[in-house]
């Protein structure tokens, strides 16, 4: 299985050439030449552990590793850091089936790929023999940071460095990434926004000259963000999974198509939920959740992706995204596997902050339901869901729990639908419980957590008691135009 830029068709890679690039050389992103189908029943697939069921799928894409070096990687991501064996609980709650992901070490679904990420990232160093060492460089709307500063805090032979919008996160975010200890982490609080911190960290991947002087200072630069193979091909997993998991409970029949409604910010957790179809697995309609920042639901209804706009800063951080990476792998599959065309309309993009797709590609978004929630009808789903089931959600399901409503007001479809639950309710505590009862408002955040203990039934997690009181041990912050004098530092280049 080789890896082909959406840019450019004469770059290919192996998979490990691709998780250790991160971006291909222009600016494209690797997407597999073609997506492999599930060679093995759903009924085998039931009775399979999370970790089994991660090797049947991943080995179909990382076809350069070995089984041992695989299931090694799998076995070192999914263990104790998760706080259920289960890994991915699947809650039911109204008519809706949520899946959990935000049972690892920093309870956001970027936890599903990130706790893997570094093992495929030094197993694939090992493989290509690379000497330098590997420098993640990320930028996070809120959940990415954290979990990638977790998975790559104290691994030999990396550095990590994470930028993110200095006012545009959640305070338990920010406090989580602020307190990571590490000597080879670093984090980054820019005077701007998600979109401006994203644009400077690929600019950085495509200077050629910072490359060169990152060689001769013993550096590589990669990514833990989602434009990464390494963090895409993880999570279609958990689609897999549960699926098979509703075929063993008896909630479906083998072969019965269900939806997936996800909250959609980069495309990326969307994105591996229409690989998981195109695998073979029984998806009907992929369910495209925005918030206010509703660049994707107006894309998906017009075919024109034009990021000049207002940015909205919401109560679902990591959606707050008006350049959705991740949508280019979509564009390339929709164009045809053409990198020319689908070149030319990242450069428009580029040039002139939208694009638009022609009537035939429009025609192949047929998959896909994209609507929006606004705030406060965000807020009203997490009331009534905890009001008639006693389930709190967070956020950004509920943001994906409305559109799920609306589709199925459009629509009338009544196939049992999965709602990827991103993270827990615990990580934006001030908004969920003002939704639920607006006398929390003026509360102190972590009085609130407590508040949300007993409400939830559900016990604080590891990750949110050890910032408590934890000492802050990043105060960077900068512009975004000095983003790469700051990375240089801290790499002593300068």
């Amino acid at each position: 299985m080789l890896y082909v830029s959406t840019r450019n068709a004469n770059e290919k890679v192996s998979a490990s050439q691709g998780i250790l690039k991160g971006l291909a050389e222009n600016g494209g992103l690797f997407v597999p030449e073609q997506i492999p189908s599930l060679n093995i029943s759903i009924e085998e697939l039931a009775n399979m552990t999370y970790q089994e069921t991660a090797y049947e799928v991943m080995k179909l894409f990382l076809t350069d590793f070995t089984e041992e070096e695989l299931k090694t990687c799998i076995r070192n991501a999914y263990d104790e850091k998760f706080d259920t064996e289960e890994i991915v609980p699947l809650k039911k709650a109204q008519d809706a089936y949520y899946l959990e992901l935000f049972h690892g070490a920093t309870i956001a679904f970027k936890d599903m790929a990130l706790s893997i990420l570094p093992h495929l990232l030094i197993t694939s160093a090992r493989k290509n023999k690379v000497k330098n060492d590997i420098v993640i460089l990320t930028a996070t709307s809120g959940d990415t940071g954290k979990a990638a500063l977790a998975g790559f805090a104290g691994v030999e032979g990396t550095k990590i460095i994470v930028f993110y919008p200095k006012d545009g996160v959640s305070p338990i975010q920010e406090k989580q990434m602020v307190t990571q200890k590490g000597d080879n982490t670093f984090v980054v609080g820019i005077n701007g926004n998600f979109d401006q911190a994203q644009t400077g960290v690929k600019q950085m991947f495509s200077d050629k000259d910072l490359a060169k002087e990152m060689e001769i200072a013993g550096y590589q630069f990669s990514s833990a963000n989602s434009i990464n193979i390494g963090r895409l091909v993880p999570q279609i997993v958990y689609y897999v999974y549960a699926y098979a998991k509703m075929v063993k409970t008896g909630e479906i029949k083998t072969g019965e198509n269900i939806n997936i409604a996800v909250p959609t910010g980069n495309f990326g957790n969307i994105l591996a939920a229409f690989y998981a179809k195109n695998m073979g697995l029984p998806i009907g309609k992929l369910i495209c959740a925005s918030n206010e920042n509703k660049v994707l639901y107006d894309f998906f209804s017009t075919g024109t992706y034009d990021k000049n706009r207002e940015f909205i800063l919401t109560s679902s951080p990591s959606m707050d995204i008006l350049i959705s990476s991740n949508l280019e792998r979509l564009i390339y599959h929709i164009a045809g596997n053409n990198a020319k065309k689908n070149e030319l309309l990242m450069e428009t993009l580029q040039k002139e902050g939208k694009y638009e797709i022609t009537s035939e590609m429009k025609e192949q978004l047929t998959d896909f339901y994209g609507n929006y929630a606004k705030e406060q009808e965000s807020a009203a789903t997490i009331k009534e869901i905890y009001q008639e089931t006693g389930y709190i959600i967070d956020t950004h399901t509920a943001v994906a729990a409305t559109v799920y409503k609306k589709y199925k007001k459009d629509t009338q479809d009544t196939a049992k639908t999965i709602i990827a639950s991103t993270a827990s309710p615990y990580k934006f505590t001030r908004s969920v419980m003002t939704a639920i009862d607006e006398k929390y408002k003026s509360r102190p955040d972590f009085e609130l957590i407590d508040e949300l203990e007993i409400l939830s039934g559900v016990n604080i997690p590891q990750a949110i008691e050890e910032i408590r009181m934890a000492e802050i041990c990043h105060k960077t912050v900068c512009e975004v135009e000095e983003m790469q004098s700051v990375v240089k530092q801290f790499l002593k280049m300068k």
